[in-house]
């Protein structure tokens, strides 16, 4: 994500003293569209006139802090007629080209890619069949060896050995489905590499289900109960259309790998709270295909329910 940034000492220049905080807030937020859009310092007239007046726009080339077409300053390039152009938008390499930004973006979908690949290839390597086979071999030749004596007089039944009697038996502490604040759990679908999935409430599910079926199927659900009742609140007030519109953006916003929900928790606490009569809060999500994932575009031709999702959670998830 690129930035639009300002130098330390910009507060005290003569050019910013002589616009003016009105005419310096429509230079902030054009400079900021331009990083964004990647311009390189180019200010459609439209994109002006939406974020200021004519007089602020003026009074910025007057002071020289934009360009206008068939300026004479020979380090700017030249605007179309009827857009502006900020002075010295690359001074000391202080925002990047659009060629930088572009690399930079391909730079890092490299390195999730192969970061991902490695994951896999490990996961494959942790289930390979003869390494199976080989601990059940010796699961079975140590077993004689390691199982104490048994009387079968006591045990009432022929044949009956101490291990017999207890295999297949699962342990208390061996629950996959841990209680929650609200009860028993359920989950969307289990993650690759987790001995058991993360217990999710079933009131969870719908947020949960959107999420996973636009591409955030790898999120950890390791909330403790203090952020499950966090979670179940803002899904009253917000509605999980939000919500999970909000965890998609905020996870193709971050720097490095999301893997816990915890991290959507602060941005979720920032929407706004759905009319009393507004059941989604927001339209429906759009399902994202397997390159539009990757690219973080969108396939307009594939509208999302909730109970769309919910199905497609079921069934393990989809690929357009």
């Amino acid at each position: 994500m690129p930035w639009f940034k300002i130098d330390d000492s910009a507060h005290s220049h003569p050019k910013w003293v002589k616009a003016g905080n009105a005419a310096l807030g429509l230079w902030a937020r054009c400079g900021s569209y331009s990083a964004q859009h990647l311009t390189e310092g180019v200010v459609p007239g439209d994109v002006a006139r939406m974020y200021g007046t004519a007089p602020q726009a003026r009074k910025l080339v007057k002071v020289g802090l934009w360009h206008e077409a068939g300026h004479d300053c020979d380090r700017c390039p030249q605007p179309d007629a009827g857009d502006y152009v900020m002075h010295d938008f690359f001074e000391s390499g202080r925002n990047t080209t659009k060629a930088q930004a572009e690399a930079a973006r391909d730079a890092a979908a490299e390195r999730q890619r192969r970061r991902r690949a490695k994951q896999d290839t490990e996961k494959n390597a942790s289930d390979s069949p003869s390494k199976t086979d080989r601990f059940v071999d010796e699961k079975s030749a140590n077993r004689g060896r390691k199982d104490p004596p048994f009387s079968q007089s006591a045990a009432g039944q022929e044949g009956l050995s101490q291990r017999d009697a207890t295999d297949g038996v699962t342990p208390p502490h061996a629950d996959s489905h841990a209680s929650t604040p609200y009860g028993s759990t359920t989950d969307g679908r289990p993650r690759a590499g987790d001995a058991h999935p993360d217990p999710i409430p079933d009131w969870a599910l719908p947020l949960v289900h959107l999420m996973q079926a636009n591409g955030l199927d790898a999120i950890r659900w390791n909330l403790n109960s203090a952020d499950w009742v966090t979670v179940h609140a803002l899904m009253k007030a917000k509605g999980e259309q939000p919500m999970a519109a909000c965890a998609i953006q905020s996870a193709r916003n971050a720097r490095t790998g999301v893997s816990s929900a915890k991290y959507f928790i602060p941005g979720w606490k920032q929407l706004p709270n759905k009319a009393p009569d507004d059941p989604g809060g927001i339209p429906q999500l759009r399902v994202l295909s397997g390159e539009a994932r990757r690219g973080g575009a969108y396939d307009d031709h594939h509208i999302l329910t909730p109970e769309q999702a919910r199905d497609i959670a079921a069934n393990g998830g989809i690929n357009i």
